[in-house]
C-alpha cells in the first residue's frame, strides 16, 4: 500500500506503508491493505503511519481530506506538525 501526505506547500510523505490512523470527523479510523475505496473529511487530531520497514511516522493536523482507492492513500492535510 502507498501513501503520500500533501500540505498546500509540498509533500512531506510518500512510500510504502502497512497501516495509517487518521482523526476522522466522527473519531480515529485506520486505513490497512485491501480498504475499500474512501473519500472522507478529517478533523483536528494525531496520524500514525507505520511504513512497510516498521518505522512510525506521527503528526498532527488541524483538518484535511483522505482518499483510498486500489491500496493507494492520498491524505491532503492543513496544520501539520511532525511528532
Amino acid at each position: 500500500m502507498n501513501l503520500s501526505v500533501l500540505t498546500p506547500d509540498k509533500e512531506l510523505f510518500s512510500g510504502g506503508i502497512e497501516s495509517v490512523k487518521v482523526p476522522g470527523i466522527t473519531g480515529q479510523f485506520e486505513i490497512l491493505k485491501g480498504h475499500a475505496a474512501i473519500v472522507s473529511a478529517l478533523g483536528a487530531g494525531p496520524i500514525r503511519i507505520l511504513t512497510t520497514e516498521g518505522s512510525t511516522v506521527n503528526y498532527v493536523i488541524e483538518k484535511g481530506f483522505i482518499e483510498v482507492l486500489n491500496d493507494e492513500v492520498s491524505l491532503l492535510v492543513q496544520g501539520l506538525t511532525e511528532q
